[in-house]
């Protein structure tokens, strides 16, 4: 390629804050979760670039073919690779695109395919637009995609503060977690923290039935807590781990767990997975290790403890019957029963509907 911007280019990212920034001088858009990338053409080469600057064309064939349809000659865009499913953003099958079989990706582009929304271009023709600021370049992409057609999109885009209040709220359930707000101003800084983003971040209580050891320490430090809900069934569901401590609170961790290790498989509700390199069981459940294709050279084994435990921990949101990232530690609830922790008291936002996202006024 012979581009103004060549790969490979790292994205501009942002960091995190917990409410939209004061002033007039920011762009508010939903936060799409989906693949990070970058999009670039230069005439019958095209180049879809991860995040990590690793190329992703052979896992979207069907998006390949759409960028030389629809893109202009010569261009550089930012945006996101979603899969959108009847209930919203689908981030589950979308990783399931990540295969290594050739057949395996051709079926699931046809039967999943996949959509881009853009929200950046980095540059058009052979000027660079990386300098501009943000408001240039948000109107030379809308005028460059203004005729193009599904899976392609430009993300919404609002000055107005009760707009984007409103889209924080609404639009979660369609699979967004949360805004980024960018100065109109501002330029393109690869690899630098220049927007801001606001995420969704809410409290619920969990059975802690398990741990991994920290990966430096040689057993002498906890790693993550591993969290249960209980369904409607009463069966304990693995929802996700917790982890983030210090140094100090890992190593405070090791003794105050050791109590509830002793016959900690005794009648354990995961303890036909203790020694399992599966990544799944009976029921639909989701055990608390194993390898997959996403934690090769990884160590997932876990040592059980006695669900008697509480936790209360901050979670963003759920991808089906589980947290999406990780849970954030915030104290131990000495006063729950274990059984008070079930899905019920998790808060549910209906899905809205992505075609008023996409339709929404720019």
């Amino acid at each position: 390629m012979n581009l103004p911007v060549n790969p490979p280019i790292p994205p501009m990212l942002a960091k995190r804050i917990n409410d939209l920034p004061p002033g007039d001088t920011w762009l508010f858009e939903p936060k799409w979760d989906g693949f990070r990338a970058l999009f670039f053409r230069d005439g019958d080469e095209i180049l879809i670039q991860s995040r990590d600057q690793k190329p992703l064309n052979r896992y979207f064939p069907e998006l390949v073919e759409t960028l030389k349809l629809q893109l202009p000659q010569r261009c550089v865009l930012d945006g996101e690779i979603v899969i959108a499913g009847s209930d919203g953003l689908d981030f589950e099958r979308l990783q399931l695109r990540i295969h290594p079989a050739t057949s395996r990706v051709k079926l699931l582009s046809q039967e999943s395919p996949a959509s881009i929304v853009f929200f950046d271009l980095l540059c058009e023709g052979d000027e660079d637009l990386r300098n501009e600021p943000f408001r240039t370049r948000r109107n030379k992409l809308e005028a460059m995609l203004f005729a193009a057609t599904p899976p392609l999109h430009v993300t919404p885009a609002t000055n107005e503060r009760a707009t984007a209040t409103d889209w924080f709220r609404r639009f979660e359930g369609a699979g967004l977690d949360g805004l980024i707000a960018k100065s109109v101003t501002g330029t393109y800084e690869p690899d630098k923290r220049a927007m801001l983003k606001i995420k969704h971040e809410r409290d619920c209580d969990c059975v802690v039935a398990g741990f991994r050891w920290h990966k430096n320490g040689d057993r002498t430090a906890i790693g993550s807590l591993l969290l249960g809900l209980f369904d409607e069934s009463g069966e304990l569901q693995h929802v996700g781990v917790c982890a983030s401590f210090t140094q100090q609170k890992r190593l405070e961790l090791v003794e105050f767990l050791s109590p509830y290790r002793k016959d900690a498989l005794t009648n354990h509700p995961w303890s036909r997975w203790k020694g399992s390199e599966t990544d799944s069981a009976g029921g639909g459940q989701r055990m608390p290790g194993g390898q997959s294709r996403w934690s090769q050279g990884k160590d997932l084994s876990w040592e059980p403890l006695r669900p008697e435990l509480v936790v209360e921990v901050a979670y963003e949101h759920m991808q089906g019957s589980r947290f999406r990232h990780m849970a954030q530690f915030r104290r131990w609830r000495t006063d729950k029963n274990p059984s008070d922790c079930t899905y019920a008291q998790l808060e549910v936002v209906p899905p809205q509907e992505l075609m008023e996202i996409f339709t929404s006024k720019r």
